[in-house]
């Protein structure tokens, strides 16, 4: 599976998309410097692939790329970064 990640920022969410089609979003909200993760899902046809994940991870990334600060409100993101100690440094808990 070749997934790339991109923002799409007018909807106010990161995509994972294989080709076309996309396969999960990561919805956010910016407030000043700070990239505040509100709600996460996958295809459920995509599941179990690791699309959530690599998501995450994409998404994370732009954000320390463009030196910006991320605040977990979801569930999903705020688990996947207690998995991955690395990303602690991006972590916000205040919007």
């Amino acid at each position: 599976m070749d997934l790339t990640v991109i923002d799409v920022p007018e909807a106010g969410r990161y995509e994972a998309r294989e080709g076309d089609r996309v396969l999960g979003l990561a919805a956010y909200r910016r407030h000043g410097e700070r990239v505040v993760f509100t709600h996460t899902e996958v295809d459920p046809a995509a599941g179990g692939r690791g699309v959530g994940g690599t998501l995450v991870r994409g998404a994370l990334d732009d954000v320390r790329a463009r030196g910006l600060r991320a605040v977990p409100l979801c569930p999903f993101v705020r688990a996947w970064l207690d998995r991955h100690p690395d990303y602690a440094d991006l972590v916000e808990h205040q919007v």
